[in-house]
């Protein structure tokens, strides 16, 4: 039903053959017996999480909380998500850089499309869930790692950072980061466009641990940009230097 587990009876006795068709010595066996070979020809590991009420054997009431509650956090992130979403493209970028002098309306109006945009992505991931689905965590995490950690990170212990860098490096590693994966996954995620297999990783570097990378990425590239460019203003650079003296700090020096 969800697709995650599926069976063949490939030799037609009406029983469920799973074994390791790697093994000498059960290849062998399976021979022995007649078998035609591994039965169990789909098995994702999410089936274990979704089973795991049913084989510790508790009450359906308890397997029906226990669904709901994580309906209700599924819900509730995404509300939150969408939320980020839209604000981030209605207002920090469309607001912010492409049309400063755009309305309330207009910036609500671009809020809701980018919402309605995210609502049809992931509808369509949802129905359609790439191969990789149990890596998506990971795969989010190596995408913010090499776009929005190191400039948060310079933003804070590097007065000499500006716009300019930090624009250069969060692209660089975002891009990146980004290739990496299409080109070892697919071209946005779809199967069968991928343009390099698991054995030729870069290094030895799965696309799910490459954030590390595009981080160091967004590093250098940040750096020498923000070097060879104008230096951030001054109250800018007074700013950053007081988000490093603890709360209360001044006034206890007479500062």
């Amino acid at each position: 039903m969800t697709g995650l587990l599926g069976v063949e009876d490939k030799n037609g006795d009406g029983k469920i053959q799973y074994y390791n068709e790697k093994s000498e010595a059960m290849t062998a066996l399976a021979a022995e017996r007649g078998w035609a070979g591994n039965e169990l020809v789909t098995f994702n590991r999410d089936i274990l999480v979704l089973a795991n009420p049913e084989i510790a054997g508790l009450p359906g009431w308890v397997i029906a909380l226990i669904a709901a509650g994580g309906i209700a956090a599924a819900l509730s992130t995404a509300a939150g998500l969408l939320l980020a979403i839209s604000s981030a493209i209605s207002h920090d970028l469309i607001k912010s850089t492409i049309n400063p002098g755009i309305s309330e309306k207009g910036e609500l109006l671009a809020a809701r499309i980018s919402m309605a945009v995210a609502i049809v992505v992931a509808t369509y991931l949802g129905l359609n869930p790439p191969g990789f689905a149990a890596q998506v965590v990971a795969l989010a995490f190596g995408l913010a790692a090499a776009s929005l950690f190191p400039t948060l990170m310079m933003g804070i212990f590097s007065k000499r950072m500006n716009s300019a860098g930090a624009t250069a490096g969060m692209l660089v590693g975002l891009i990146s980061t980004t290739l990496y994966l299409f080109l070892y996954l697919g071209w946005f995620f779809v199967p069968g466009t991928n343009m390099l297999s698991a054995d030729q990783y870069l290094f030895g570097i799965p696309p799910t641990h490459f954030g590390p990378i595009g981080a160091l990425l967004n590093f250098g590239a940040a750096y020498l940009v923000s070097s060879m460019t104008a230096e951030p203003p001054q109250e800018i650079q007074d700013l950053v230097e007081s988000v490093r003296v603890p709360r209360g700090a001044g006034a206890a020096t007479g500062h």
